[in-house]
């Protein structure tokens, strides 16, 4: 095979076309190469002829007009930022697949030689770039020369986010130059961080207190919901999203939604927004303490208990509180779930009302009825009470439970003659079924007081009685003999007939047994009689007492 002859005609005349082609194509792209860079350099004048979704159009006078696409108009403030036949200044930073001229209104300037770049950097100036392609670790910036932009001060999140920057117009700062060699890195990062406080800062003064406006849902946590109000976020917090009660704030709201709200409250110096939305309903306590009384009974639910007492909603987004003193009568509470559970429909009377603190307090007890009302004919004096049940023991006595929030109270020295007692322990138990004899009724403070030594049979030796006639101290009476019963007064009994067996026993059961000539006179343990010393011996402390 023999190769061709350098020096052979033929390839004489094709190299120079070859060159001439060479020379055209590297013409044209130094043409166009000029004129990009004169576009960017230079600042145009046009009039917005249309807004839509794919960008905003200008007209600039040339033969094709140019476009302010989303990425653009995003950088510029949104797509409510025009109006169609505004005048803007603009700069051409290519084209689109369409033909139309890709527009930018950044208000930067390249610069034009080394000096530029190097005032550029010492002033920390913000110059335009034109993103050209991604490149290992970042992206390659047509700034006036080829500059490197690191991924990690590019703004994106990902390679994804980055590719979509080639072609665009950015801004961005010179962070290092070398202009022997002719490096040049620069940050769009820290200018996009720059431009998003000024306009937090924008957005956050054109705020007003009381105003009502649209956000979106930017996430919600266990506290409440973060929503974005343009640029700036406010706290719409879980007890501000409804007058119900809220179980967890997702369940009102959700991320990207679009909520509205009201502004409650700027602070200045934290930039804090608190925000509310059950502010935009009507308040539902207005109308319960418009429509509730004091004395009132109510029908609610147990929404919540705590350690004073139990939540009750009376209406939607209007809870009362049974405070723990208002549970029960008679039993001692120690915590509100002995009586109460969530989800407890109970009936209570309204003790209360606060408009102004937003506060009802209710009664259950109260709705049960005062158990202390009638007490004297349900307990009356002299009356013997079986099987009631010792409640509680104290050094001075013994609580039994009576009835339900009535309670009586043996004390000490009422509950055995046999013997004096340190405490009532050493006769009695907490639980304890006993029989009480009711001593006192006091309706005003509440109290009741019990005998137990009174129902305690009576143990006579020899006629004589052992009387109790203070604390502590007592003394002996010897028992007149019973007179025999006369004939007469027997004869005016009626006549008992005795021809059953059974209608005998039971007259002599009612009747007791016949009094006995010359036995002591019969007298029962806790009766109260009146008596006469007869005799006193303070030495042997012996009282000797009479009959009267």
């Amino acid at each position: 095979m023999s190769f061709p002859n350098p020096t052979d005609p033929v390839l004489d005349e094709v190299t120079p076309e070859k060159s001439e082609f060479g020379d055209i194509l590297t013409q044209f792209e130094q043409e166009h190469k000029d004129q990009k860079a004169k576009d960017a350099s230079q600042s145009l004048q046009g009039t917005v002829v249309s807004i839509s979704p794919d960008g905003v159009v200008v007209d600039i006078g040339r033969k094709m007009e140019g476009i302010l696409e989303p990425p653009a108009v995003e950088q510029a403030g949104g797509a409510q930022a025009f109006q169609k036949g505004d005048l803007l200044s603009v700069v051409v930073t290519g084209r689109n697949e369409q033909g139309y001229y890709q527009l930018s209104v950044l208000r930067v300037k390249r610069p034009t030689d080394w000096t530029g770049f190097e005032k550029a950097l010492a002033d920390k100036a913000v110059i335009a770039g034109v993103v050209l392609e991604t490149v290992k670790g970042g992206l390659r910036v047509d700034v006036g020369v080829r500059a490197f932009l690191p991924a990690s001060r590019s703004g994106a999140r990902d390679i994804a986010e980055m590719e979509k920057l080639v072609g665009q117009e950015i801004q961005c700062r010179i962070t290092k130059l070398d202009i022997d060699s002719e490096d040049v890195v620069v940050d769009r990062r820290g200018v996009l961080e720059e431009i998003a406080a000024i306009k937090k800062e924008e957005a956050f003064r054109s705020l007003v207190e009381g105003s009502v406006m649209n956000g979106t849902v930017r996430s919600v946590m266990d506290f409440g919901a973060f929503i974005d109000l343009g640029g700036v976020d406010g706290l719409l917090h879980v007890t501000d999203m409804s007058w119900n009660r809220v179980g967890k704030p997702s369940d009102v709201v959700s991320q990207g939604e679009l909520v509205e709200v009201k502004i409650l409250k700027i602070d200045a110096s934290t930039h804090k927004i608190s925000l509310g939305m059950k502010q935009l309903q009507p308040d539902p306590w207005a109308q319960a303490v418009a429509t509730i009384n004091v004395g009132d009974r109510i029908k609610g639910k147990v929404v919540r208990l705590a350690d004073f007492g139990a939540f009750v909603e009376i209406q939607p987004g209007v809870d009362g509180l049974i405070h723990i003193s208002s549970l029960s009568w008679g039993k001692r509470i120690q915590k509100p779930s002995d009586v109460l559970k969530a989800g407890d429909v109970v009936e209570a009377v309204v003790l209360e009302v606060k408009p102004t603190e937003k506060r009802i307090a209710l009664g259950l007890k109260e709705a049960l009825g005062d158990p202390w009302e009638g007490i004297e004919k349900r307990f009356p004096v002299g009356s013997v009470l079986t099987d009631v049940v010792v409640n509680n023991l104290a050094k001075f006595g013994a609580f039994i439970d009576l009835a339900d929030g009535v309670e009586g109270m043996i004390h000490i020295a009422d509950i055995t003659s046999e013997k004096r007692l340190e405490h009532p322990k050493e006769v009695l138990s907490t639980g304890q079924k006993v029989r009480v004899k009711v001593i006192e009724v006091d309706k005003e403070k509440r109290r009741i007081r019990l005998g137990m030594k009174q129902l305690e049979p009576i143990h006579v030796e020899g006629g004589v009685a052992k009387v109790e006639i203070g604390e502590g101290v007592l003394g002996v009476c010897r028992l007149p003999k019973r007179e025999p019963v006369k004939q007469a007064e027997a004869a005016a009994k009626p006549a008992v007939d005795i021809a059953s067996l059974s209608a005998m026993l039971s007259n002599r059961w009612k009747q007791g047994p016949a009094p006995v000539a010359g036995a002591p006179e019969q007298v029962q343990r806790g009766e109260v009689r009146s008596f006469r010393i007869c005799a006193l011996d303070a030495e042997r402390q012996s009282v000797e007492l009479a009959l009267e």
